[in-house]
């Protein structure tokens, strides 16, 4: 069903303030990843930044923390409050909930960005224990993660009332896939909530002597990496059901789309020890079969490759491609949104490739906590998702602000240096990491760094300056775009199914089956593992500060 609702002022309104925030986290947190990038190859500019930004460190975090958590948070909800309005043909049914839950986003972010910005919150993206925060920085991760959650609930609230009056009719995949995101969403980030609350939080205001540093950890990635997919699925829902209606085809099938993100709901959770291969405190046994589920979620990510790719192709042909490859060039190459997303999913071929590397247990042992990581991840958040959501601002801000987008060329090219400087810096990094190069270290700074690194170093600093100048050239075209005198009106693209949806089967749009089936499968992967660290639970582990 193709929706006809069209937004009113206030609904783009509250939907554009969701990507201001965002974008503006972007553009501060992208400063520092040229920093980090040039600081490897020996060019250090943090000193010019003294004493605004103190440590290597300190911009290590603002770049985790801004890009990671706060562009894809952000944007995420502003995004998914557009497609369950536009998909269910109606205004949010409780929109004072929903402004609620982004102001209350806002206070949050402010409330983070405050100690790190003092340097009382040198913690990085992952905060580990022992390393301790201001409190203040955890009161305001709570409020985001909390905020989101309530304007997942009036997600949730207009998509009840839409079923008690649609009882029988398929719901449209955009609202569909949203939903189930902001659901992963919920379930994920209940690791990280317990994390702050039980033991972050009452260490930060001296309410407990320490904390228990393995406990912390696999909290963290009950939720660390879910968090991928919390990421990554809203740019599903452009690939799936955007991008085809862009390129000028149909979304191959209804069908598969929608299996692959229940799979994705069931799958993604109870992964999390994959991340804790060289942690001593977790059985064997429990590593295994997290390492067995994450090649398990791996499936419906190949789901999403072969519908996707099947839908280009229907669309290129359809522009008059041949041959086995010519309905590749037919694409429209020329569009900003759609370059984007396709070099992003290009991007994440690789990507996933180097995530089946990270969750076998012997080549992770090798690759463990070096460069490969964050290589890898750039891959994922950097490219996947932030190239992703680009494009998709080069027709959403159009769309609410109501303004001619200012340059489709200036928008290409900004998506062909992403792309170009994403493979020098991503490449170099993985590099690296199999040479044994450390992550999170200002290798700068090292006193004997090895000859074979240097060229390396090199080719991550000239990644980092060509994404840097492609991130600059993104926020100018948005900036003009915005200012630009020249109206137009610009549709929300939805692509049609080849099959009709009321035709997808039943049970691939029933929530209960698979709402139960993803909590008994997290108490399965988490419940025994859990009951035994919590028992034996250690508070020993003092508060540090090392920056």
């Amino acid at each position: 069903m193709l929706a006809t609702y069209e937004l009113t002022t206030g609904q783009k309104r509250f939907i554009w303030h969701h990507l201001l925030v965002a974008m503006v986290a972007l553009a501060i947190g992208t400063l520092f990843g040229p920093l980090q990038a040039f600081e490897h190859s020996g060019l250090d500019l943090y000193k010019y930044l003294d004493p605004v930004i103190k440590s290597y460190y300190q911009g290590l975090t603002l770049h985790g923390v801004l890009n990671a958590l706060i562009w894809t948070t952000f944007f995420i909800t502003g995004f998914i409050t557009l497609t369950t309005i536009k998909g269910l043909n109606r205004p949010l049914s409780h929109p004072k909930l929903n402004q609620t839950g982004f102001w209350m986003m806002v206070v949050g972010l402010l409330t983070a960005a405050v100690p790190i910005l003092l340097d009382q919150a040198t913690v990085l993206y992952t905060f580990y224990p022992p390393l301790q925060a201001s409190w203040a920085f955890y009161v305001g991760l709570t409020l985001v993660v909390v905020g989101s959650w309530v304007e997942g609930w009036g997600f949730y609230l207009t998509f009840y009332q839409w079923r008690k009056e649609n009882p029988g009719v398929r719901s449209p995949f955009i609202t569909f896939a949203g939903l189930v995101t902001m659901v992963l969403w919920q379930f994920a980030t209940l690791g990280v909530a317990v994390e702050i609350l039980t033991m972050l939080l009452p260490a930060a205001l001296g309410l407990i002597e320490g904390t228990d540093p393995e406990l912390a950890r696999t909290y963290f990635w009950f939720t660390g990496h879910p968090l991928v997919y919390f990421w990554l699925l809203p740019a599903y829902i452009s690939w799936y059901g955007m991008l085809p209606k862009q390129a000028g085809g149909k979304l191959f099938s209804d069908s598969l789309a929608r299996l692959a993100f229940w799979l994705f709901l069931l799958l993604s959770v109870p992964v999390g020890f994959h991340h804790q291969f060289v942690d001593p405190g977790i059985p064997q046994t429990w590593k295994a079969i997290h390492a067995i589920l994450t090649f398990g979620v791996f499936f419906p990510s190949m789901m999403t490759a072969f519908t996707v790719i099947a839908s280009l192709e229907y669309a290129g042909r359809k522009r008059g491609g041949t041959g086995l490859v010519g309905w590749i060039r037919a694409l429209p190459w020329n569009d900003p949104s759609v370059a984007s997303q396709l070099l992003a999913g290009i991007l994440f071929i690789f990507g996933g490739i180097g995530g089946l590397t990270n969750a076998s247990y012997e080549v992770n042992a090798v690759i463990h906590n070096t460069t490969w990581v964050p290589g890898h991840f750039h891959l994922t958040v950097a490219s996947a998702v932030t190239l992703s959501f680009m494009g998709i601002s080069y027709w959403l801000v159009p769309h609410l602000k109501g303004k001619k987008l200012y340059s489709a060329k200036l928008g290409v090219i900004q998506a062909w240096t992403w792309f170009i400087g994403m493979l020098i810096f991503s490449n170099a990094m993985h590099v690296l990491g199999l040479l044994g190069a450390p992550r999170r270290t200002p290798l700068g700074e090292a006193l004997y760094v090895p000859a074979e690194w240097e060229g390396h170093l090199l080719r991550v600093a000239i990644g980092g300056a060509i994404l840097f100048v492609s991130a600059i050239l993104y926020f100018w075209n948005i900036y003009k775009t915005v200012r630009n005198p020249e109206t137009a009106e610009v549709e929300v693209p939805i692509a049609e199914s080849r099959e009709d949806p009321q035709n997808t089967p039943a049970w691939l749009d029933s929530w209960k089956p698979w709402l139960i089936a993803t909590v008994l499968l997290i108490i399965v992967g988490y419940g025994p593992q859990l009951y035994f660290m919590i028992r034996d639970i250690s508070l020993t582990s003092p508060g540090l500060r090392l920056w």
